[in-house]
């Protein structure tokens, strides 16, 4: 008996000293998680500096550069999406994206991805960067830096390329929080006018508002206004929400102040681009109602030796399905996934229907044209294949629009391929009026390739210019980069 005392006496004991070294291990880490190890200057744009005091943060954040996970439809990895389909080159035919238009990796290589994009031009040649200053705004945590330096307006002004050496570090911890308080803030203007045009304050925006409003500074619509008042000219990034988010109330404004993003080469249609209203859509679907906010899927909590924390590794649902869809859904992972590929399938079966008309109408439409139609003939015509394309391309390129709000797309693809149709009814007429007969053939375009000769594109000039770029300016671009920012600490 009294050896068995003393066998259950050396257990507790054991025992009790791993929970104290545990206990005691946890506080270490608590009192290293929250005792800052470095001074973080307001506006401070690079993550390494703010990682050494939120090393679990940063660590998750930087996970952002692996682009291994592919899901059913893209995924994280580099995917060209004209190959993938070849359409999308005749749908914006004119449009720097018929050029090139991959999809984007994690926010890690927001910087790089910008560079190496065709869409940008090639700031050594004639075409001498054609894509204002203003793509950079979502890019950087040098943003707000640049803006406080030298004003809103003066970041806007000329082409990308005058902030090449400037817009350095890829979107990350200044993008999102205060540096003093680490409280969420908003850092890009066109989101508080937003709110300010519609009467409201963002600055009364709860705590879990603002987990999704800081993403809403970049995944929405946007466009650039060169018509406003005072600003002489200047692409102002503006949201077209002032009569409502859904596709109808932007199309409406857009259409009230005749905004046109570009003049269809084939069509000559006068054209939306729709940008990636991530946000506008998630507030219409069953999560964004029930107040579900954007990080707690995409960015979900996690532990860490004993430490909780907001994972910072931004990435698709799909790949976290434990921590972000089982923590209030019980069902397998397997049956969430099928739930999410089943939505999927179905929107964009009819998606792809309506690119097909909307390729046919670009192509009747410029049959016409070569037939003598005039301006009155056509517009009407070509106001339907502005609305028809508006719609496709706002659910196309609102990221994970299937899954936010399935009905709503559903909905806005079919309002779609209706008025397309009605647009290719009158084309029918009118080419009969014409003297037309027959069927207007669909064109070649089963490549990517075969796509950009239909429209006339000349890419090996195109490649050429970005080649010269990246061993002309970019090298410079990185040296004057890494001279400013040795100085950022004295």
């Amino acid at each position: 008996m009294n050896w068995m005392l003393f066998l259950v006496s050396l257990v507790v004991v054991f025992l009790l000293g791993l929970m104290v070294s545990s206990i005691t291990e946890r506080k270490m880490e608590a009192q290293f998680a929250y005792t800052p190890q470095v001074e973080i200057n307001e506006l401070e744009p690079r993550n390494e500096v703010w990682g050494k005091n939120f090393p679990r943060e940063f660590q998750s954040y930087y996970k952002t550069a692996d682009t291994s996970f592919r899901s059913k439809y893209n995924g994280n990895a580099v995917i060209d999406m004209l190959e993938i389909d070849p359409r999308l080159v005749v749908l914006w035919a004119g449009y720097g994206f018929s050029k090139d238009y991959t999809q984007g990796r994690g926010h890690y290589y927001a910087i790089e991805d910008l560079q190496n994009s065709l869409r940008t031009g090639g700031p050594t040649g004639p075409d001498d960067g054609p894509m204002p200053a203003t793509c950079w705004t979502c890019k950087s945590p040098d943003v707000p830096r640049v803006m406080n330096e030298h004003g809103i307006e003066e970041f806007y002004k000329g082409k990308w390329s005058r902030l090449g050496s400037e817009i350095v570090n890829p979107i990350g911890c200044a993008d999102c929080h205060d540096a003093e308080t680490m409280n969420l803030k908003i850092t890009r203007p066109a989101l508080i006018e937003a709110f300010e045009r519609q009467g409201k304050d963002i600055t009364k925006a709860s705590h879990n508002e603002m987990r999704s409003l800081v993403c809403a500074q970049c995944h929405v619509e946007y466009y650039f206004d060169k018509k406003l008042p005072g600003k002489k000219g200047t692409p102002y990034l503006v949201f077209p929400w002032d009569g409502g988010q859904n596709v109808e109330a932007m199309e409406a404004y857009y259409d009230s102040i005749q905004h046109v993003d570009w003049t269809h080469k084939l069509s000559k249609a006068p054209m939306l681009k729709a940008q990636h209203p991530g946000y506008e859509v998630y507030k219409m679907g069953i999560h964004g109602k029930r107040g579900v906010s954007c990080a707690d899927c995409h960015m979900p909590y996690k532990t860490e030796g004993g430490q909780k924390f907001t994972d910072h590794h931004i990435q698709s649902p799909l790949n976290n399905v434990a921590n972000s869809c089982q923590v209030c859904h019980r069902e397998e992972s397997e049956t969430l996934m099928a739930n999410v590929f089943d939505n999927q399938d179905k929107i964009i079966e009819n998606r792809d229907k309506l690119e097909e008309l909307l390729v046919r109408a670009h192509v009747e439409a410029k049959q016409c044209w070569d037939l003598g139609a005039t301006e009155e003939q056509m517009k009407d015509i070509l106001q339907d294949i502005r609305h028809g394309q508006w719609r496709w391309d706002y659910a196309a390129a609102s990221h994970g629009g299937s899954f936010h709000a399935p009905v709503e797309i559903g909905r806005v693809i079919s309002k779609g391929i209706e008025v397309t149709q009605e647009g290719r009814i009158k084309l029918a007429k009118l080419l009969i009026a014409l003297g037309f007969e027959g069927e207007v053939p669909y064109p070649p375009i089963k490549t990517k390739k075969e796509a950009q000769e239909f429209i006339g594109l000349p890419m090996e000039k195109l490649e050429a210019e970005k080649e010269k770029f990246k061993k002309e300016l970019l090298p410079q671009w990185t040296a004057e980069a890494a001279k400013r920012e040795a100085t950022y600490d004295k």
